[in-house]
């Protein structure tokens, strides 16, 4: 009889549940506000969860709308990739638990980032940066330092959740004898990296500023003498994915750059959730449907060993059937946290599995999750149109300026347009091609500004090409 075990799996040997996992389930049943506890503790069979009649349905946008990566961080996915998920152009991956997964509590709530952010919160980010001067407005950001050649600037998008960029730079010309000046080159550096302590040391007053002072922090990456240091804040004393904040230090031991989010997480809807086995169970499912819809590559090759294991003897083989042969991964480890998704086109901090996975023996770590909400409250993103790819892939609003983010050829000249409704606003991007003369196939990364008879306010950007939700810049 064969002792194999399928695909969807996640028994595995069984082991007593790790103090993490204890941990996590721990803080979400004792996380309190003013003493009141914030999830009812949990009882098999038995649920406080709310209704369908009580939390509105999760409308997730595709996974190409995953935000902008944290320079350095060695956890940003691939581009279009949203955090935590499988490559889907590469093969379908089989998750099989190490031992015993946790249950998790009962009901988590999602957060969320409203509002805009005001020019106060911007300085005191500047402030914290070293960068001096009073924000000033361009278009749907707001921006400090020297816009329009080298030296030090800052730039944060008004509406939250108020993703701000931080570069330093070398001025081209130096500073007059006796001036001071707000962009002077830092001290010659040596090219050695400051240790993580010091690193850590210079990133404090920055996530101090962006209300980050308590994140896990960790500063073990190089960007040859840059360190990088990634922060992981906790909200409501759960760990997060997806919403880092990168500061990066020069070897003179100042802030050389950073990206993050400025505008405080506030808490949304409440939803029933699954514990780890079944939310494992349907990444396995998830995985598996996108193994089957893959490209059917043919043939065989032998598979580069990790290291420490065997060489194999023979060819790794690819069905005939052109689907891929599934690579396994061991989930050593399961917390319950917050990561990022977007919904409705707003970032969101989503209730979800953070899984701690190993590929092969002695293979690299990574963190994969897993949406923790019920099925039944969560609407998957629908396929784009037939008509094409979707041209606007992001958009910035300030009052009745919507600004709006695509990719163009240089040949051409684009404009764009709205059409407004209460509930939503729908894009179009024209593009007028050149007529004469021959032209390079290059793209680029253009912007356009359409003026709103009214403030967007809470209503959802719409790509008209593809019927896709744009995303918040």
């Amino acid at each position: 009889m064969s002792t194999e075990r399928p695909d969807n799996d996640v028994t595995g040997p069984r082991r007593r549940r790790t103090p993490l996992a204890v941990a996590s389930v721990a803080a979400a049943v004792l996380l309190a506000g003013g003493g009141g506890a914030y999830w009812a503790s949990h009882t098999p069979g038995k649920s406080s969860a709310p209704d369908r009649g009580q939390a509105p349905v999760l409308a997730l946008d595709s996974v190409a709308e995953a935000g902008p990566a944290t320079p350095g961080d060695p956890s940003t996915p691939p581009p279009g990739i949203a955090p935590g998920e499988p490559d889907p152009n590469g093969p379908p991956v089989v998750y099989r638990a190490a031992g015993q997964l946790p249950e998790g509590p009962d009901e988590a709530a999602v957060h969320r980032a409203t509002g805009t952010v005001a020019s106060a919160e911007v300085a005191r980010l500047a402030k914290a940066l070293g960068i001096p001067g009073t924000p000033r407005s361009v278009d749907a950001s707001w921006v400090v330092g020297d816009e329009d050649g080298p030296g030090a600037l800052l730039r944060v998008t008004k509406q939250a959740p108020g993703t701000w960029t931080f570069a330093r730079t070398t001025p081209s010309k130096p500073c007059d004898p006796g001036k001071m000046c707000a962009n002077q080159s830092p001290p010659e550096a040596d090219g050695q990296p400051v240790s993580e302590k010091a690193a850590k040391a210079a990133a404090v007053p920055v996530l101090k500023a962006v209300g980050q002072d308590d994140a896990a922090l960790t500063a073990g990456q190089l960007m040859g003498d840059v360190r990088v240091v990634n922060a992981d804040p906790k909200v409501d004393g759960l760990p997060t994915y997806g919403w880092s904040t990168g500061v990066q230090v020069g070897p003179d031991g100042k802030v050389a750059g950073g990206s993050g989010q400025l505008k405080a997480l506030e808490k949304g809807d409440t939803y029933p959730v699954v514990g780890a086995e079944d939310a494992l169970k349907q990444l396995n499912e998830a995985s598996r449907a996108k193994g089957d819809g893959g490209k059917d590559i043919g043939g065989c090759a032998t598979p580069v060993p990790l290291e420490g294991e065997p060489k194999p003897s023979d060819p790794q083989c690819v069905p005939s059937n052109g689907k891929r042969a599934p690579v396994t991964q061991t989930v050593e480890d399961a917390e319950f946290g917050l990561a990022l998704q977007y919904v409705d086109g707003r970032q969101t901090l989503v209730p979800s599995w953070l899984f701690h996975v190993r590929q092969g023996t002695g293979g690299p770590e990574s963190t994969v999750t897993q949406i923790a909400v019920a099925p039944e409250f969560v609407e998957k993103p629908t396929a784009p149109t037939p008509s094409g790819d979707r041209k606007a892939t992001s958009y910035a609003a300030d009052g009745r300026t919507l600004e709006v983010t695509f990719w163009g050829g240089v040949c051409s000249t684009y404009t764009a347009s709205a059409e407004e409704s209460p509930g939503q606003v729908r894009v179009t991007i024209t593009e007028e091609k050149q007529k004469k003369g021959a032209c390079i196939m290059i793209a680029k990364e253009l912007k356009r500004t359409v003026t709103l008879e009214k403030p967007l306010g809470d209503r959802t950007v719409i790509d008209a090409e593809s019927g896709a939700t744009v995303p918040r810049s």
